[in-house]
């Protein structure tokens, strides 16, 4: 089939992918707005009008996207962003893989709609990194052997930096409180214990 000859209608899938976006699930890139003005295409329309655009800090950069309503942060994170050091693990808000920094606070990602994450500034366990170099808290989990078989890690690490963000120096009380929200299922707790205390040694030299 030559070019005359092709169909002239642009599917979403095709006229997300010609503008260097990725469709997910149910989000896009907010940039992608002004050329779509530009094409007559009744789909794309209909699926831009019914997301949201919302605005956000993620790692330090800002992010505009339109979501649906139905979309968690945890899939805009994964799914959109790429950042898949979040872990979606009971998608039931009750194991801590999921966790995130939220304006400073802790937060299970995925049961977190990406709509209330608009105007927040959010930080994923690759944030914590600076280049390839492993930040305090993460050299710690390493350390001590916190991190195990590293599914539930990432959200460990990030709870464990919320409390320690608060709380520089928590006793081993305030440690088991702070990361009672993540569950373990290789049952690694003393040596979580132990990375938590370690990495408050670590950041405050």
């Amino acid at each position: 089939m030559d070019e005359k000859t092709k169909p002239q209608s642009i599917s979403r899938r095709h006229f997300l992918k010609g503008l260097g976006t990725g469709l997910v699930g149910s989000s896009i890139l907010l940039p992608a707005l002004g050329a779509a003005d530009q094409i007559d295409n009744a789909q794309v329309k209909e699926f831009l009008e019914k997301g949201e655009p919302i605005t956000l800090t993620v790692n330090g950069q800002k992010v505009r996207a339109i979501v649906e309503s139905r979309t968690t942060l945890a899939s805009l994170l994964r799914n959109y962003l790429h950042l898949t050091g979040t872990k979606i693990v009971c998608n039931n808000g009750e194991c801590g893989g999921c966790t995130v920094v939220m304006d400073g606070k802790a937060i299970y990602s995925c049961h977190t709609l990406a709509m209330d994450a608009d105007g927040k500034e959010i930080l994923t366990v690759e944030g914590l990194m600076d280049g390839e170099k492993l930040h305090p808290l993460q050299e710690a989990f390493v350390e001590e052997d916190g991190l195990q078989c590293g599914f539930c890690t990432p959200g460990q690490v990030m709870s464990a930096y919320a409390l320690l963000r608060d709380n520089p120096q928590p006793t081993d009380e305030q440690i088991k409180f702070g990361m009672s929200g993540n569950l373990c299922r290789c049952a690694a707790y003393k040596e979580i214990l132990d990375s938590v205390r370690t990495a408050a040694g670590k950041m405050q030299a």
